[in-house]
């Protein structure tokens, strides 16, 4: 194949985890930092990077106090004669986060950089640096691209395990050496608190690593930005931020399960009932723990298209802001569904105007998998399909209208890629099978969770024709990560042919499914 070696990558990530292990952490690093420090500011978080295009990416960092952020970049590890970027000024507002972005990089080249933080009353005075690297995406189709996706994070009360080594897939995934991450939602569970211990079916015992953040459900902005905080613990997770850029949508567990716009809670855990006041301070922590380039923008959103040569674009969408209310989804007519007006529109014509030969749909809920929301015990949805094989209802019928939309205008390449359910699978959807046949064949692909409760498979809604290709998945519920059924996937698009393959893979790397996809086909 011809995807591009990058063998620098492993030493500069070795510098990385040198220079992190030489920074003296503060003694609370769960909690918010204290402003009464001595010495010089410290990033015990470590460093993200996110949204990386061809000549652009956005560096995150956390501060133990207040400091000017500054991010140096370089074509070696040895950074002679370093970029400079003055970044914004880290404090209580933001949390102590901040973000700065990189423009003008080169395309298809790695680069290396390293996040100082210098006392905001003696610029002179820096912290150690840290230290990660990345690549930008090519211009030349020849490069190939390829890169992992999952979701799913600490959920069901399975949380840093050292016994385990904690979060242990995402060593797996390094490994891969890709070029991005695609986490497809539920980065937290902030209404999942986490126990010291938790008894396991054959009597032993799961260990986690706790806080204060993460033993109550998330209510205030407080509790949310330390929920975000609590994977970053995780030295595991720190070691993949400093090598491997993401791409981060959020889905329900980012506020609370299965929640919708104007939703009014019932469950006595919470004093705050209003979904939209817990929406809003999640949103806000969301934005001040990952680097996402559309949250920048005044409009805030969170669907995006991010562009990776000419091989790929992908189209990351919000299905939890502009959905409607969960209910038996069943209706005639639905004009908001799960996406919204504003956001199906964006979407068409963002797909139609792509000149990339595949476009991925990270969709953060699927399709055609049959997902209950049956918490007030009515026989409510949770995602797109109701386990009806008939004519399109409810949310189906913008589902439907999409599909007919790709058909119509001929837009070929299209995979949706998603995570949700906590098992892996692969699902052919075909017009030959469904209820609804005015659209194109495609695939539609699911995997994880990373470090939550695995669950069994979901039954198959006919109204779109999928057919489950593969599956993994346990029989009982909420099995925990000891228990294995941990997943994530790689997608690997060879720059010569431009072939598409999809790896299906468990956590330590093991494939258990391959599908190859041939650009331009239909019905493959």
């Amino acid at each position: 194949m011809s995807h591009r070696p990058f063998p620098a990558r492993r030493s500069v990530l070795r510098g990385s985890l040198a220079a992190s292990a030489g920074l003296a952490l503060p003694p609370a690093l769960g909690s918010a930092p204290a402003l009464a420090l001595s010495g010089r500011p410290r990033a015990g978080w470590g460093v993200q990077t996110g949204d990386v295009t061809r000549d652009s990416g956005l560096v995150w960092v956390r501060s133990d106090r207040p400091a000017r952020m500054i991010v140096e970049t370089s074509a070696t590890e040895s950074f002679r004669s370093p970029r400079r970027w003055h970044g914004p000024l880290l404090g209580a507002k933001t949390d102590f986060t901040g973000t700065t972005q990189l423009h003008g990089l080169p395309s298809g080249e790695q680069i290396h950089y390293r996040v100082l933080l210098a006392d905001p009353d003696d610029p002179r005075r820096t912290g150690e640096p840290v230290t990660g690297t990345f690549r930008t995406a090519s211009a030349k189709r020849r490069e190939g691209v390829r890169f992992v996706w999952s979701g799913d994070i600490a959920g069901q009360g399975w949380g840093i395990n050292p016994d385990l080594g904690g979060y242990r897939i995402y060593d797996a995934m390094a490994a891969l050496d890709p070029d991005f991450f695609l986490c497809s939602g539920d980065n937290v569970y902030a209404d999942g608190p986490i126990s010291p211990t938790v008894a396991l079916p054959d009597g032993s015992t799961w260990r986690n690593v706790t806080t204060e953040e993460k033993s109550k459900v998330a209510e205030t902005l407080a509790e949310f930005r330390g929920n975000f905080r609590y994977n970053l613990l995780d030295d595991n997770l720190k070691r993949f931020n400093a090598q491997v850029p993401s791409i981060v949508q959020w889905d329900d567990h980012e506020v609370v399960n299965n929640w919708y716009p104007g939703e009014i809670l019932t469950d006595a855990r919470y004093t705050e009932k209003s979904v939209d006041v817990l929406a809003a301070r999640a949103r806000q922590a969301f934005s001040e723990y990952f680097p996402i380039s559309t949250l920048r923008r005044p409009e805030g959103r969170v669907y995006r298209v991010v562009r990776h040569g000419p091989l790929l674009d992908v189209f990351v969408l919000d299905m939890r802001t502009y959905r409607n209310a969960n209910s038996a989804n069943n209706q005639p007519a639905d004009a908001e569904g799960v996406l919204g007006a504003e956001q199906l529109a964006w979407l068409k014509r963002e797909l139609a105007s792509s000149r990339a030969v595949w476009k991925v749909i990270a969709s953060d809920m699927p399709l055609g998998l049959v997902v209950p929301d049956s918490g007030d015990g009515r026989p409510d949805y949770e995602a797109v399909a109701q386990a009806d094989p008939g004519a399109p209802l409810g949310r189906e019928l913008q589902i439907a209208e999409l599909l007919r939309f790709v058909k119509h205008r001929r837009i070929t390449g299209t995979v949706w890629l998603t995570a949700d359910v906590h098992h892996t699978s692969a699902q052919h959807y075909q017009p030959s099978r469904a209820a609804f046949a005015d659209f194109e064949p495609f695939w539609e692909f699911v995997s994880g969770p990373l470090n939550a409760g695995a669950f069994p498979a979901s039954a198959l809604d006919g109204t779109f024709g999928p057919e489950r290709v593969f599956v993994k998945a346990p029989t009982a519920s909420n099995v925990s990560p000891a228990g294995g059924y941990q997943f994530f996937g790689e997608v690997d698009i060879d720059g010569g042919s431009a072939e598409l393959t999809v790896r299906l893979r468990e956590a330590d790397g093991t494939v258990l499914f391959t599908q190859v996809l041939r650009p331009g086909r239909v019905g493959q």
